[in-house]
């Protein structure tokens, strides 16, 4: 009979229960009440800090992480924030600050922009990540390594 290993280890397929939140304590994303999140470590499903985290974790174990900016989202970069005229837009659009917007590229693809400003000439677009810049704290439990 096979011993079933306690410890995660890189390559295993795992189910964690988590919650995320921000600094300030306020929750962003949590499968509790839900579906577990099922991972296969190392593979860069998730998040790096969280990934790491997971490594090394016993089943049933319950732990608390901070992640670093570089470990989550990325830093903040002010050169992604651009000021774009309106003209290059349709008329029928409507942007509204604080809303996500799919802005289609050259080359077919499209990259998601925050909208943080907008005049009647022109429309700012921030295109990080909406966590860039954060650090996030998460709640792991270790419910199993399928």
């Amino acid at each position: 009979m096979a011993k079933r290993r306690i410890k995660v280890r890189k390559g295993d397929t795992v189910k964690v229960h988590y919650t995320c939140k921000l600094a300030n304590g306020m929750v962003i994303d949590s499968s509790i009440g839900g579906e577990p999140l099922e991972l296969v470590v190392g593979k860069e499903d998730v998040i790096k800090g969280l990934d790491e985290a997971v490594a090394g974790m016993k089943v049933g174990e319950a732990k608390t992480i901070r992640v670093a900016a570089e470990k989550a989202y990325g830093l903040r970069h002010d050169e992604w924030v651009l000021e774009v005229g309106r003209d290059k837009f349709t008329e029928d659009w409507s942007p509204e600050a604080g809303l996500h917007y799919e802005i289609p590229r050259e080359n077919g693809q499209s990259t998601t922009a925050t909208v943080t400003f907008v005049s009647k000439s022109s429309v700012t677009l921030d295109f990080n990540h909406p966590l860039s810049g954060k650090e996030l704290i998460f709640e792991i439990s270790l419910l199993e390594i399928v």
